[in-house]
Parts: C-alpha cells; sequence; structure tokens
C-alpha cells in the first residue's frame, strides 16, 4: 500500500467517525473510546487513529474496564491497515469474538446518471430527520427500533456536525426507503439505506441511492465512500452498480468471557 492510499483510508476511517458519532468520546493514547447507549457497535467502541506511547497490553486493559464500569461489553473495531492488525492479534489471544466483516468502498460521482423517479412514488430530503422519517426507518419493517433506542438514534443524528440529508421514498404515501447523506470535504459518506423488507427487490434501494447522490453532487461533492457488510449480497451488488469499489475493510472484536488457551 503506498502512503497516498494509507493516507486517504485514514482520512475516509476520519470522516466515517465523523459521519457516524458517538454521544460521547474519550481520546486515549491515539484511540478513540466511543458511547452512545449501547446503540449499534459503530458508536460504542474503541477506535484506533494513532499507535500511541502507551504499552498495547495496558490500553487493552484501560478500555475494557472503561466499558465494563459502565455496564457495556468492550468492543474494538478492527481497520486492515495501520495498526489496527497487531491489535486484532492480541484480541484473538484474549478470546474476543470477530464480528460484522464490513468493506468500505468508494466511488468518483463524475459520471453520475440524472435520477429519473419511478411512476407513482414522491419521496422528501431534508436537512434534519423529521418525526415521520424517524418512525419509518425505526418502524418493524425496517430497522425495528425499540423506544429507547430510536431515542438514541435520534440524539446521534442530531449531533452530526456536517452538513447532511435525510431521504425517505414514498409509494402511494407510504413510506418504504429511507437514507441518509453527510457530507465532508467534497466526499458524501452514505448511511443507514434501508429499504422495508416486504418491498425489497423492486428497485427502490437503487432509487434511494440516486436521488441521494444527485443531491450530493449537487452539493459539490466529487466521490462518496459507504460502509456495507462483507456477507450482504445484495446490497454489495446494488452499490457495484454505481461504481463503488472496495478500499479497505474492517471488523469488530467483542469479548468473551472465556479467553482462548494458546500454545506455550
Amino acid at each position: 500500500m503506498t502512503e497516498e492510499e494509507m493516507n486517504t483510508h485514514r482520512r475516509i476511517e476520519e470522516m466515517s467517525l465523523n459521519g457516524w458519532p458517538a454521544l460521547q468520546t474519550v481520546h486515549y493514547d491515539g484511540w478513540l473510546l466511543r458511547l452512545a447507549e449501547g446503540y449499534t457497535k459503530r458508536s460504542n467502541s474503541v477506535s484506533v487513529l494513532h499507535q500511541g506511547a502507551i504499552r498495547l497490553e495496558d490500553k487493552i486493559a484501560y478500555c475494557e474496564q472503561f466499558y465494563e464500569s459502565r455496564g457495556q461489553t468492550p468492543v474494538f473495531k478492527i481497520t486492515s491497515f495501520a495498526d489496527g492488525l497487531r491489535l486484532d492479534e492480541q484480541l484473538e489471544r484474549r478470546a474476543y469474538r470477530k464480528l460484522d466483516h464490513t468493506l468500505v468502498k468508494s466511488a468518483d460521482l463524475s459520471r453520475l446518471a440524472e435520477p429519473v423517479l419511478l411512476q407513482g412514488f414522491d419521496y422528501s430530503l431534508t436537512p434534519e430527520p423529521t418525526e415521520e422519517w424517524l418512525k419509518a426507518i425505526g418502524g418493524s419493517g425496517m430497522q425495528h427500533l425499540q423506544s429507547g433506542q430510536l431515542e438514541t438514534k435520534r440524539r446521534i443524528l442530531a449531533g452530526i456536525p456536517l452538513k447532511k440529508a435525510f431521504i425517505m421514498l414514498r409509494e402511494g404515501g407510504k413510506p418504504v426507503a429511507c437514507g441518509v447523506a453527510v457530507m465532508e470535504a467534497g466526499w458524501a459518506g452514505l448511511y443507514d439505506i434501508v429499504t422495508d423488507r416486504d418491498c425489497r427487490g423492486r428497485g427502490f434501494g437503487e432509487q434511494i441511492m440516486r436521488l441521494l447522490l444527485d443531491w450530493a453532487r449537487r452539493e459539490g461533492a466529487r466521490q462518496s465512500y459507504l460502509l456495507v457488510v462483507k456477507s450482504n449480497a445484495a446490497a454489495n451488488r446494488l452499490y457495484d452498480k454505481f461504481g463503488f469499489r472496495e478500499l479497505y475493510d474492517n471488523w469488530y472484536r467483542v469479548k468473551t468471557t472465556e479467553e482462548l488457551q494458546t500454545p506455550g
């Protein structure tokens, strides 16, 4: 990997942290310890930005105590570049489970086609999440959030300190798909691209993508990034249609109760 590629990866990692913030963040020797009342691993985990000076074993112990004292299971986000792999090796020895292998992808928006709205549909595009948008994405057909989770999500989204857009596609007045775009430094980060489970396979996800990316381009975005679970074949096929290509990957390590027995 070239130094330019490494810098791009680090910059996207920083933008993804800004694009989906925590409610509280502690900076600790090059690591970010993020908290958001347990809602999403992304906002309730340790993210590695720099190696730092403190011994790795001591840093892991500090993070474990930090989360456990707050009633949360320690979770570490691992990236496939920089210092993350050495941390991953140490956590595997401690019996941390590997979860949610995720691909970070990017696309050039210069050749994006103009969107054409599906007949019989309408959509709303707002700078903040409306009550209707929150109710739709939190409903049983999409993310199926409990009331406490939905309130935490509302606070996380309200805390995004960047220009953003919340889109909702409707069919006959009924919400069928939602999405979010966050702008930073000529990049558009895409989040929460969700279609109602009873409406999947009808092109609504593609419609949401076209509308969001068109908004982003009109707002000055030249490129876009997103995060998608590697095993989600349908989502990966959709994003590949728009020219999204893998840059790097990440995953989570979650503490278990038993440590691995390793030779020696």
